[in-house]
């Protein structure tokens, strides 16, 4: 998970009809595609995100390239695959659609629906995507972008508009796909078309999973992906993995997470990137959720740790009655040494997630700490691991093992054992742990010293 790129150029929009087409020729340049357009049917036409993104000036270096032929689409990709060494996909052999990889590149082949251009493109989702570029116009000719639907006009304006009720029902992803580009782009979503994502908002369990989650990361790796994920909760978007279940944390959770509260945390770009979108995908979505909607154990895993020390911390800070992370942020202090530790460990991957939450101030300063990575609170390790205190004192393997580690872990950690303390002090200090187990009861030790 990551946040995307910014824009790669200035916006055409505004242009004049022959500056427009030569700003398009120039954004898509398809003399650095690796396949070269004269391979490719004379009437094909270039549709949907790369167009907008072109007009936008927010197209990356590879865009994914959708490109809609009159013939059979599969065959031309096949055909495609063997002469230039890429791979094709089979998407959609109902309606003719293949995937062409080619050196990183993606170029989505489909065969036109209905009996003309203008069908094809009224059958889209949204007004920006159903706009047309014919491949001639990249290669010379003047012929502008094809726009029966009235997506320039919404591009100008910065709208978000279906083309049709039932064109959002099609494929029930779209509703969820109307808020990530809204988020992306930071358009607003048309009057009418807010109302059909409202109403419909029941089918997106008809949804893979897998194709949700997809969306869902996009949003969350969006800038404004605060407010984004705010929108999916607004317009119950959300119920069809979480059922009834209340929003009140994700609302709480969400509010912090915004990358000017992240500067102001110390989050440096790069733990930004990955940081900022886990902390709000765990705002969202509980462990459960993300097991329905097939994500990686790993991802359930953090979030898992996550939302569990969340929860904790205001939970500590509301029986102490301060504020909570919608206000000044969570804090640190007051937990004990042992929950101290163990939040420590199991968030040491992901602390710069867990800094989003809290006071600014602290964040910066556990931030710092994280960053060394020696500090011995933020990285914990025992200073001397099993099979050594095994060999050195004789402590068999098991739970008695375990709690000595786990002591010795703990006083380094805070500093009552120097982090450059040698073997024999080290040895030292844990004689004296297992002595007063020996005398105080080894189980009793155990629990007042494992975390």
């Amino acid at each position: 998970m990551h946040m995307p790129a910014g824009s790669h150029r200035a916006p055409i929009l505004s242009c004049g009809a022959s500056e427009q087409l030569e700003g398009l020729r120039r954004a898509l340049a398809p003399e650095r595609w690796p396949v070269a357009a004269a391979l490719l049917p004379a009437d094909a036409l270039l549709v949907g995100g790369a167009v907008r993104d072109a007009l936008l000036g927010r197209l990356g270096e590879r865009p994914d390239l959708d490109l809609v032929v009159e013939g059979d689409a599969i065959a031309l990709a096949r055909s495609l695959a063997r002469r230039c060494g890429g791979s094709c996909v089979l998407l959609d052999a109902e309606r003719s659609i293949a995937r062409l990889v080619l050196q990183g590149w993606s170029f989505d082949l489909a065969r036109r629906m209905g009996d003309s251009l203008e069908q094809d493109l009224a059958r889209r989702d949204y007004s920006i995507n159903a706009i047309a570029l014919p491949l001639a116009a990249l290669c010379g000719s003047d012929a502008g972008p094809i726009d029966p639907g009235g997506g320039l006009d919404d591009l100008r304006a910065r709208r978000l508009r279906a083309l049709g009720e039932a064109n959002l029902l099609e494929d029930p992803l779209r509703l969820l796909r109307g808020v990530r580009l809204a988020c992306e782009l930071e358009f607003t979503i048309e009057a009418r078309t807010l109302a059909w994502i409202r109403c419909h908002h029941q089918r997106l369990s008809e949804v893979a999973g897998e194709r949700v989650l997809a969306e869902l990361e996009r949003i969350a790796a969006a800038p404004r992906g605060d407010a984004g994920l705010q929108q999916v909760l607004d317009l119950g978007l959300a119920r069809s993995w979480q059922g009834d279940a209340p929003t009140d944390a994700a609302q709480r959770w969400l509010a912090p997470l915004t990358p000017e509260r992240a500067r102001q945390g110390g989050l440096r770009p790069e733990e930004l990137a990955w940081a900022l979108p886990l902390a709000r995908l765990a705002a969202l979505l509980s462990p459960q959720a993300l097991q329905q909607l097939r994500s990686s154990r790993r991802l359930q895993q953090r979030v898992q740790r996550l939302r569990h020390w969340l929860l904790r911390l205001e939970a500590r800070d509301q029986e102490r009655g301060s504020a909570g992370p919608v206000a000044e942020g969570l804090g640190l202090e007051g937990l004990a040494e042992p929950q101290r530790l163990a939040l420590q460990r199991e968030l040491e991957e992901d602390l710069p997630a867990l800094a989003l939450h809290l006071q600014p101030r602290q964040a910066a300063e556990a931030l710092q700490r994280w960053r060394d990575p020696d500090d011995p609170l933020f990285h914990p390790r025992p200073p001397l691991d099993g099979r050594q205190l095994q060999q050195l004192l004789g402590v068999p393997a098991g739970p008695g093992l375990g709690a000595l580690l786990a002591h010795l872990c703990g006083e380094r950690a805070f500093g009552r054992l120097a982090v450059d303390a040698d073997a024999d002090a080290v040895l030292q200090m844990a004689r004296q742990w297992l002595a007063e187990c020996s005398s105080g009861g080894a189980e009793a030790a155990a629990r007042g010293q494992a975390p």
